[in-house]
């Protein structure tokens, strides 16, 4: 009885197991074509039935799951307003727009006092403006990189800013030449006036408008999927289009600021009428060392923390000159208001 059931047993005709989903089928070379190994499918593909002759990639947009038998969707990836780094970032914008703000304020209520009158104060209105929508451009970095937004952005950063150190640099000018134009036979006393520190801004500014322009036509940013960078995620960002133009926009701030900070720093010395180029040399060390240690930083990183490392390089900057230059004039105006004075400026 026993031999007659194990008569009708069916024989295995394959040597081999079936392979699941998630493996396909690999010939053993010397072997029948019933036996065979499974292997897992390669990085990034999937199989989604038993013994599968080869795997599929997935879609573009899509990324194996962790048994690479179906495909999910890839997280999209960029620094939003919600995230808790995007949040303090945009705290910290618009908490120090309305600090320049009020600062601005403060300046035009003493407007006709010693302190605010020195070295132009509409100089110094321009300068605190300016600031104020620098600090409200680091939100354009911030949420979902539209193409719009990816155009605009770093052209409106790098005129705002052109615009904030150009007014440095007219300052720092403005120092120098008042204070060479006491002696009656110097020539620069021609130069003594508003409209040369106008002129610089306008010039100065002009050729950061003029290289931008040039950069958003001939090759200008715009937004791209990078599916490269992080397997499983879609990194949304804004590709500069022109390395090279943003490098020599960044440059030129450079330029402007290692100007500024030059003339201020061998000014320094002038006596304390005219004391505005020590905190301009402060400010522009500041701003200098910012941008310095901004550039490895920049290139070591990826996605969304690149971004934010350009975020953290606006706001330090541009507050180092609103502390360095402003703040100690508003403690003049608020705590010490009997150093505003035409009679304690001449005595110092």
């Amino acid at each position: 009885m026993e031999t007659t059931e194990a008569a009708r047993e069916i024989p295995i005709s394959v040597c081999s197991p079936s392979c699941l989903s998630g493996f396909w089928k690999a010939a053993i070379e010397g072997e029948p074509s019933c036996c065979f190994q499974c292997v897992p499918c390669p990085f990034g593909e999937t199989s989604n039935q038993t013994d599968s002759l080869g795997c599929s990639s997935c879609p573009w947009d899509m990324w194996p799951n962790e048994r690479q038998d179906q495909c999910i969707p890839k997280n999209i990836d960029f620094l939003s307003y919600e995230d808790t780094l995007g949040l303090i970032l945009t705290v910290f914008s618009i908490t120090l727009s309305i600090v320049s703000s009020a600062v601005l304020a403060l300046f035009n209520r003493y407007r006709d006092t010693p302190v605010v009158k020195a070295n132009n104060r509409f100089l110094s209105y321009i300068l605190l403006l300016a600031l104020s929508l620098c600090f409200l451009s680091s939100l354009a970095f911030l949420g979902f990189p539209s193409h719009e937004k990816c155009l605009v952005r770093q052209a409106a950063f790098g005129i705002i800013f052109s615009i904030c150190v150009s007014c440095v640099l007219a300052k720092t000018i403005i120092v120098v030449i008042a204070f060479k134009a006491i002696n009656p036979n110097n020539r620069l006393k021609r130069w003594v006036g508003p409209w040369l520190s106008y002129l610089v801004v306008i010039i100065c500014t002009l050729i950061q408008i003029f290289q931008s322009i040039v950069w958003l036509v001939i090759s200008p940013p715009y937004s791209q999927f990078n599916i490269y960078t992080q397997p499983g995620q879609i990194i949304v960002e804004c590709n500069e289009g022109s390395t090279i133009a943003f490098w020599c926009m960044l440059g030129y701030l450079g330029l402007l600021a290692s100007i500024s900070f030059i003339v201020a720093f061998l000014s320094r010395k002038l006596p304390d009428s005219f004391n505005e180029a020590k905190f301009i040399t402060f400010s522009m060390l500041a701003f200098l060392s910012v941008w310095l240690s901004f550039i490895p930083a920049y290139l070591s990183t990826k996605g969304k923390y690149m971004v934010a490392m350009e975020i953290f390089a606006i706001l330090s900057s541009s507050s180092a000159l609103l502390f360095c230059i402003f703040f100690p004039k508003c403690y003049i105006i608020i705590l010490r208001p009997e150093m505003n004075t035409k009679e304690f400026l001449r005595g110092r």
